[in-house]
């Protein structure tokens, strides 16, 4: 049997990291090798499947020099300054990288896409396979419904999220922008309040929900005289996005630098 790929996780004790934990106690192609946490952390000095029941034989620190020692690849699914910090470590150490981290900046998407000279990284604002086939969906849907529809993109979380729109609602409305050959810097519209005027014909818009638990529902409606489409994803678990994050692993295994995304992974370029 081939190697297991040693895999590091940092925000072990979040939603995502004890998703992406479980996720790898039962994969055949990745092990837990490290797992990360803020200090202050509950689990530190724990075993990193504890809360789940398990045992993974690999404990919980906050410092990044003694829980990434072993690791190939590291999945970062916390915040925009975390994962820079995290980003210099690995860059460092040669150590690849999973982001689905969202909400970065326009610096900081250069200084990935610098560090990507030297290590492997996967990014992609969502892990999903059901996700990443929707966009390509959009990305031909745009393109035969390119006069006469209004595009609105609407989509649903959790009220614990700190970004909005969120990460996929932005990719969905770049794939959007680029199949009709508009800029979303300039025709994306993210607030209406007031007395806004008739709609621009060639905006996309975007309506944010923060509630409850809300794993992440994502809805474009493209609104004709007549009719109107609704191309929708909606996440009923976090396991979706592990089992993703895992086959971006495996993509990565033999790259030794580049930047690439979940369409490299699936084969959707």
């Amino acid at each position: 049997m081939t190697e297991k790929i040693k895999v590091g996780v940092v925000g072990a004790s979040g939603r995502m990291g004890q998703m992406l934990i479980q996720a790898l106690s039962k994969s055949e192609h990745c092990t837990l090798a490290g797992a990360v946490d803020l200090s202050g952390s509950p689990l530190l000095g724990f075993d990193a499947g504890q809360l789940l029941g398990i045992t993974t034989g690999v404990k919980v620190t906050s410092e990044l020099a003694q829980g990434l020692s072993d690791v190939q690849v590291l999945i970062d699914f916390t915040r925009p300054e975390g994962t820079m910090a995290h980003l210099s470590f690995c860059q460092n150490r040669g150590i690849q990288m999973v982001i689905g981290t969202t909400g970065f900046g326009e610096e900081e998407k250069h200084a990935i896409q610098e560090a990507s000279k030297q290590i492997a990284i996967l990014m992609a604002p969502n892990m999903s396979v059901g996700v990443n086939v929707t966009f390509k969906l959009l990305e031909l849907a745009a393109k035969a419904l390119n006069e006469g529809y209004d595009i609105e993109v609407v989509e649903a979380h959790h009220r614990h999220k700190v970004d909005a729109p969120s990460g996929t609602a932005l990719k969905m409305g770049e794939v959007l922008a680029k199949a009709l050959g508009r800029d979303l810097k300039t025709h994306g519209v993210f607030a209406r309040e007031g007395h806004t005027g008739e709609r621009d014909p060639l905006s996309i818009g975007f309506s944010t929900i923060r509630g409850g638990d809300i794993v992440g529902d994502h809805t474009v409606l493209f609104a004709g005289e007549g009719e109107r489409i609704e191309i929708t994803h909606k996440s009923s678990s976090r396991s979706t996005y592990a089992q993703g994050s895992l086959r971006a692993v495996r993509y990565l295994a033999d790259k030794k630098s580049g930047l690439f995304d979940m369409f490299d992974v699936l084969g959707l370029h």
